[in-house]
């Protein structure tokens, strides 16, 4: 393999690390311009969704309703995006795709989390790419505030 995978641990990592399962790591993502965003990555080199086999179709199933029902219960998402781009990785000489899920909660109403107000201004807009990282202090707060909410 000529790329690092920052996704699936397996030569690297991405954000924190919230928790995991058999076949998918789930991050809080480093950039929290959408409060709560998260990435879901398979635990496999796996270049299209075609190749996802159905158990770890069946799994992401269960993520997604634990991280929309934790969200939910944490800050109350007037909506919630989810994305598979791959775009990024082709700008590479050597592009190594892999499966990953951005997901986007969405907020019409100011957020204030720990003192630190998070406003969506592009809400009923595509995400924009723009990057708002916040403090280690804040992520480890964000961290545990979400896992609070996760169910077994």
């Amino acid at each position: 393999m000529d790329e690092i995978c920052e996704y699936c641990q397996i030569e690297g990592g991405y954000g924190d690390v919230l928790f995991e399962t058999s076949y998918w790591i789930i991050y809080l993502a480093p950039s929290q311009r959408y409060l709560g965003t998260c990435v879901v990555a398979l635990k496999r080199h796996c270049k299209d969704l075609s190749q996802v086999e159905k158990n770890e179709w069946v799994d992401f199933g269960i993520i997604v309703h634990k991280l929309e029902l934790a969200l939910q219960k944490t800050f109350k998402p007037t909506l919630y995006n989810w994305s598979c781009f791959k775009n990024s990785t082709f700008r590479t000489k050597k592009p190594n795709p892999e499966i990953h899920w951005h997901f986007i909660p969405r907020y019409q109403d100011e957020v204030d989390f720990e003192g630190v107000k998070f406003r969506d201004q592009d809400f009923g807009y595509i995400p924009q790419p723009i990057k708002q990282e916040i403090s280690l202090k804040l992520r480890e707060k964000l961290v545990n505030a979400i896992m609070k909410h996760v169910t077994s």
